[in-house]
């Protein structure tokens, strides 16, 4: 299904909504998804990225990090 199939799906589904909640949850989606849309990232300078590689480097060498079993850990 395309982009415009589904927009225009969507909204038939949004028309025959009759509970409130859901549209203002669904209101409230959409508003913080086009403000985080709108946010422009600035890419960083080498001299950033160079201080955020020896800042990594340096936290693993001072046992300043978590294994990947243990950030799956949290979440199952």
């Amino acid at each position: 299904m395309n982009l415009e199939a589904r927009k225009i799906e969507f909204i038939q589904e949004f028309l025959n909504l009759q509970n409130e909640d859901i549209i203002s949850r669904l209101e409230k989606i959409l508003r913080k998804e086009k403000n985080t849309s709108k946010q422009i990232f600035e890419p960083m300078t080498i001299a950033e990225l160079n201080e955020r590689i020896d800042k990594s480097e340096s936290d693993f060498r001072n046992n300043r990090f978590k294994s990947s079993s243990e950030l799956l850990a949290k979440y199952e």
